[in-house]
């Protein structure tokens, strides 16, 4: 204000409002910044803050000029110096630190060996705020210039949703990752969907990621799919932190939030910050371990505004919360249980690393509020990230020795090492085929030869990359912990890469079923071929989504997670491939199972002139209890028990008979569907020395276990969606109407703290969910919105299982005739 000067050697800058007219400076070689102010008031020092934030967008952009020519990030560093008259003034002081970090705004193999590394995944329910939450996270870590609303009404979206798709429907359909630099450490950052469809994506980003940040929608709270990704982060011992979000909406209630963290995710979690005001008044956090607030202010919430002068009201309400907070890590960290017990109040520090400790260990949950749409309380996230989430190395991975029966190994996670890294996900660009990679151990480097572990194919690496949601750096390594990409490497998702011979691979993931299937086919004939490219990329990108061809009808069966999966697919196919596809009605995919205990005793014998065919098998199926079935593997429905005794089935042919049970569960008796919840036991059978073969056991097997379900009272199963409902409180009476004439049951109905909503749980099959979209809106004035996921496979109803069948013979006979 009294003396501000800004001298450049070159490039283009004369306007007061810091914005450079030039988008790049050709050759920045110099750059000297002398600021002073002689008043001491809060006026003058917030100013000063924005000034110095302004010019760290400025160094951003003179980076960029320099990596264009080469130079080294030493000569980036050292560009910029800061002298005042006031040098001891705090504000100057918290300023000139944005300078001091090394390289603030690069990010490289080269250039972060010496500060700590995060890999985040970014979760939640769909429109809790995640990709605004990541969103304000680039843009104060420096690595975009500006905020952009979600649904791109500005023209341009948020950053993270790169897809014309995503910006259209204001959802996040892929992950997208990117990296940026906070303080010391680099985090690298994938921002997940929130939609059920889509979940696949968060799947194989926690399976990688060493930390997430699992986002709460400060009104609505633990929702359906906010119970599926805490179940995925428990699945692969994913430390988490929570951010309650929206804490501007009107209904909001973090402590009411906090309460169902533990009730219905059951995790032990604790606030560590508190709101300072709700709704329209909220204003910032305040910290309870360093006792302190923290309110964002500027144009962009870009400055922190750090006091001990807390609002005395919320003294009583800070008193609770730090003591609640106190005696949660007593429950799980034996340094504060002593001190609790002592009653001795722990030092900041101590309740810092006692954190830090139960988070690693996943018995902790600590909680941060704020407003990211508002730009409130991400500093303080980001602060949490970097203090509370761990290294790569000190989070425990495992691989399996191939060689030793897949014993479990722990990965050294040491870049000096072989190399051990694991393709996690699949992208068809441009360029050719981008494949995500997570370095466990040891480094991959540009040029190397490096060997997929389970074809032995050896490869050549002619390009490393970091990825910036759709934009791409070139990098010449990545060490141990780093997430990265890689071009021109022909592999599938879940393939295990080495830089030698070794038989270590990394474990694969989870994979849920296809819940719908929808017969497609171009609409013109000549499109054959970019039809059939664009499906097998499609597939070798999602492993939800499944292609097969009928055998009698010859049709292109598609099939997915849902009416929207398929819907953006469909959608992808004419704008990425100008395919316009015909689809058929929606089908549902059910299956079959058995409800009674009933024995089997199948001969096989063909004749035809020399060695024939001989098989007999004996023994029993039964229905599994759903004990049984929680003891079974992720993916496996059905378990083979072989207990033949002698050699009358000659022990050879025992893995013949395990495959012929498979190859019944293929096809049920009833409508054709896949076989689930049943157990086939082999007692006994017998053998002939000359006509008894692999083929033939295998036939038997199938031909008696198929016989035996026909007997075993089989019915049918059908898929059964839990879905939640958000409406205004006046239409809870038609919408659960609605729910009912769908054959829904409502299992939960609660209503908002002011009484204008209503969130309705039901239970409802996923064969009458078709089209209740549409009713929804039309019913609801366009006020109401609604989710679901998949819970389970139930029998349908006597006059269903009757109806199913009946349609299923007339196709059978009309593909016959």
């Amino acid at each position: 204000q009294q003396h501000t000067k800004f001298i450049f050697i070159s490039g283009t800058f004369d306007k007061p409002n810091f914005l450079l007219q030039q988008r790049k400076i050709q050759k920045l070689t110099s750059l000297t910044v002398d600021l002073a102010f002689t008043q001491e008031d809060q006026r003058q020092a917030t100013h000063l803050k924005h000034q110095i934030f302004k010019m760290t967008t400025l160094l951003r952009r003179a980076s960029r000029g320099f990596a264009a020519y080469g130079q080294s990030n030493a000569s980036i560093s050292s560009i910029a110096s800061i002298s005042s008259r006031h040098t001891n003034t705090p504000s100057v002081k918290a300023c000139a630190s944005l300078f001091n970090t090394k390289s603030r705004f690069f990010s490289s193999a080269e250039d972060i060996e010496s500060v700590k590394h995060r890999n985040i995944g970014i979760s939640a329910h769909i429109d809790s705020g995640k990709t605004t939450l990541t969103e304000r996270i680039l843009f104060y870590t420096g690595r975009i210039s500006s905020i952009h609303d979600v649904r791109g009404k500005d023209g341009v979206g948020a950053k993270m949703d790169s897809m014309d798709l995503e910006r259209e429907k204001g959802i996040t359909i892929q992950s997208a990752a990117t990296f940026c630099q906070w303080k010391d450490t680099h985090i690298n950052i994938i921002d997940t969907p929130g939609h059920v469809d889509f979940t696949i994506e968060v799947e194989r980003a926690l399976r990688v990621l060493d930390g997430g940040v699992l986002v709460m929608c400060g009104v609505s709270g633990v929702q359906s799919q906010s119970l599926t990704v805490d179940r995925q982060m428990k699945r692969y011992n994913v430390p988490r932190l929570a951010f309650i979000n929206k804490l501007d909406r009107v209904g909001c209630n973090p402590t009411r939030v906090v309460g169902e963290l533990r009730d219905q995710l059951k995790l032990n979690a604790a606030a560590v910050q508190i709101p300072i005001g709700l709704e329209g008044e909220h204003e910032g956090v305040v910290d309870l371990i360093g006792m302190e607030s923290l309110i964002c202010v500027g144009e962009k919430g870009e400055v922190v505004e750090r006091s001990t002068d807390i609002p005395e009201h919320l003294n009583d309400e800070i008193e609770e919360k730090r003591l609640e907070l106190i005696e949660r890590l007593a429950d799980v960290d034996e340094e504060i249980a002593e001190l609790f017990l002592m009653e001795e109040t722990p030092s900041p520090e101590q309740l810092r690393e006692a954190i830090r400790r139960c988070t690693i260990a996943c018995t902790f949950v600590p909680v941060f509020m704020g407003a990211a749409f508002k730009n409130k309380g991400v500093q303080p996230l980001l602060d949490g990230v970097v203090e509370y989430l761990p290294e790569p190395f000190e989070k425990d991975n495992y691989c399996l020795d191939l060689n030793d029966n897949e014993a479990k190994v722990k990965v050294t996670s040491d870049p000096n090492d072989p190399l051990l890294a694991l393709a996690f996900k699949l992208e068809e660009t441009q360029f050719g085929q981008l494949t995500y990679m997570r370095i466990y151990q040891g480094t991959l480097k540009k040029g190397q030869f490096i060997t997929n572990v389970g074809t032995k194919k050896k490869i050549k690496v002619p390009r490393v990359v970091r990825l910036h949601s759709n934009e791409i750096k070139d990098i010449t390594s990545a060490a141990s912990g780093e997430v990265c990409a890689i071009f021109g490497v022909d592999c599938k998702s879940m393939d295990t890469f080495s830089d030698g011979d070794t038989s270590k691979a990394m474990s694969s993931m989870y994979v849920p079923d296809a819940v719908m299937s929808l017969a497609i086919r171009p609409s013109e004939k000549n499109r054959q071929d970019a039809f059939a490219k664009a499906l097998n990329k499609f597939t070798r990108e999602d492993p939800t989504l499944r292609i097969r061809v009928d055998d009698d009808t010859n049709e292109t069966v598609l099939s997915g997670m849902g009416e929207l999966h398929l819907e953006v697919y469909l959608e992808r196919l004419k704008r990425e491939y100008n395919v316009e596809c015909e689809s058929g009605q929606p089908k549902v995919n059910y299956k079959e199972t058995i409800n009674k205990k009933v024995k089997y005793e199948w001969l096989h014998k063909k004749q035809s002139g020399g060695s024939g065919q001989y098989a007999k098998v004996v023994g029993y199926v039964e229905p599994l209890t759903e004990e049984e079935m929680s003891e079974l593997a992720d993916g496996i429905r059905y378990e083979f028990i072989n207990n033949c005794t002698g050699t009358n089935i000659p022990p050879e042919y025992h893995i013949s008979c395990a495959k012929g049970m498979k190859d019944a569960m293929v096809e049920g008796a009833l409508v054709g569907s896949e076989v689930d919840g049943i157990k086939v036991v082999l007692e006994d059978g017998a053998s002939h020395a000359v006509d008894s073969s692999d083929l033939a056991f295998r036939i038997c097997m199938a031909n008696g276990v198929r016989d035996a379900m026909k007997r075993a009272q089989p019915s049918i199963l059908e898929p059964v969606m839990k879905v939640e409902v958000q409406i205004p409180s006046e239409f809870q009476g038609s919408v659960v109407a609605g729910l009912n004439r769908r054959m829904g049951q409502i299992e939960a109905s609660d209503v908002s703290a002011d009484g204008s909503g209503v969130n309705l749980l039901a239970e409802v099959p996923l064969s009458s969910m078709f089209g209740y979209s549409t009713e929804l809106r039309s019913g609801t004035q366009g006020k109401g919105e609604f989710s679901m996921e998949y819970s389970r496979h139930q029998p349908v109803r006597r006059d269903v299982q009757e109806e199913l069948m009946k349609n299923h013979e007339k196709e059978r006979m009309e593909k016959a005739g």
